[in-house]
């Protein structure tokens, strides 16, 4: 059972997220909030698996209580949910802490997949996304002025792992890893979760935006 928080200021939008969630056995909906200081406050109070995170809000908005929530270091992991495609908004999110965003017209399907793959520790923007994602905000936010080589994180990467997470970073699945290394699916996801566990990230999506961040991915023309 996933158990999930659902933040919008829309009461009417509120009320079909919980309809569907209530529809299903897999998820239980444990409140809701209207603003991110109340998104904050419950997630603290219930830590819930998912929340459901609106990005437009009035008072604090929901880039503000990602921050928040993923500061307060619980095991409440944040999907956002925004009405437009890959705005500012959603990369802003995406570096607060955010573990992935799903449009608010995505099929009751994607979405309930969305919240199974954040629940496990996955993130729920697929490869494909990513790339597109990282290429129409590489002018938005520079890379780290201080380099990536002043960061004692990537040091402790082996060749492998930084090999890795630049692949990452470019959006491969652990498939295109495998077969571009010539590696076993299974002793990637093993060089994965180092790399993650190595630079402080939750999941896939930070590991994209350190290697963004630190100058070892660049968005790729057309």
């Amino acid at each position: 059972m996933t158990t999930v928080l659902i933040v919008d200021d829309q009461p009417l939008q509120r009320y079909g997220f919980r309809m569907l969630l209530d529809s299903v056995t897999e998820t239980e909906v444990v409140g809701e909030a209207a603003h991110g200081t109340e998104a904050v406050r419950k997630a603290a109070q219930l830590r819930p698996d998912v929340v459901l995170m609106d990005v437009r809000m009035p008072g604090m908005d929901g880039i503000e209580a990602t921050r928040g929530i993923v500061a307060a270091g619980d095991r409440s992991r944040v999907l956002v949910l925004t009405t437009f495609d890959l705005d500012e908004y959603v990369y802003a999110a995406l570096r607060a802490g955010a573990s992935g965003f799903l449009l608010k017209d995505a099929r009751p399907e994607e979405l309930l997949a969305g919240i199974r793959a954040v629940a496990a520790g996955d993130a729920v923007i697929a490869p494909a996304l990513t790339r597109r994602l990282l290429h129409e905000f590489a002018r938005l936010v520079p890379p780290n002025a201080n380099g990536s080589a002043q960061d004692s994180r990537l040091s402790s990467l082996t060749d492998r792992e930084r090999e890795i997470l630049v692949a990452i970073g470019k959006g491969w699945t652990n498939g295109e890893i495998a077969e571009r290394f010539v590696l076993s699916e299974s002793t990637v996801k093993t060089h994965v979760g180092r790399v993650l566990s190595k630079i402080g990230a939750r999941d896939r999506i930070q590991a994209v935006i350190f290697a963004y961040d630190h100058g070892l991915t660049r968005p790729q023309a057309g």
